[in-house]
């Protein structure tokens, strides 16, 4: 049986694919789906039921963003909608903690897999980290360039399709979302 993955994001399409290699997936319809979610579960869960609604079958989605302690979890939710490019978000999160010592931040991606029988499996994935003073590397996408992992000294944006592929929130995600698809739907394997 095949999954749905749920998202226009071609980076998270590209993400998504790579961390569930060996499982039958295929990529959604172009269906956009309002996230009125005051979480990123409740906006995964959205998506996904609307995807299954659509094709019929399994629909997997993710919502995800960047939660800043200092900003009070901001920009959260709002995170793709915190300024209309990923320069200007990152430039107003900067400008936002330019002169704030409490640089600590997560990635934060809820994961929710709708199944045709009723049934949903909801997991989330947080990577801690930091936020920069500016922009590092050239890899990444969105806040990629900012994030700092502080084990590894390097950002997001400075780390291998792969290396970021084993820690980031998405990855911890997908690995929870293998481990309930082996307990409750192992024909979806």
């Amino acid at each position: 049986m095949k999954i749905v993955l749920a998202s226009t994001n071609a980076h998270k399409l590209e993400e998504l694919a790579a961390l569930l290699e060996g499982h039958d997936v295929e990529l959604g319809p172009k269906l956009e789906v309002e996230e009125t979610g005051v979480t990123f579960a409740e906006n995964a869960l959205l998506k996904a039921k609307a995807f299954l609604a659509a094709t019929g079958k399994p629909a997997l989605a993710d919502d995800s963003g960047l939660a800043v302690a200092a900003l009070g979890g901001r920009p959260g939710v709002y995170s793709a909608r915190y300024a209309p490019t990923d320069a200007e978000r990152i430039a107003k999160l900067l400008g936002e903690l330019d002169g704030v010592a409490d640089r600590a931040a997560a990635f934060v991606c809820a994961m929710a897999l709708a199944l045709p029988d009723g049934r949903v499996i909801a997991v989330e994935g947080r990577c801690e980290g930091l936020i920069t003073d500016g922009p590092r590397g050239q890899g990444g996408f969105g806040y990629d360039p900012i994030f700092l992992v502080p084990g590894l000294g390097r950002t997001f944006a400075e780390l291998t399709a792969e290396e970021k592929n084993r820690i980031s929130h998405r990855a911890l995600a997908t690995e929870a979302l293998k481990s309930q698809l082996l307990k409750l739907a192992p024909g979806l394997q």
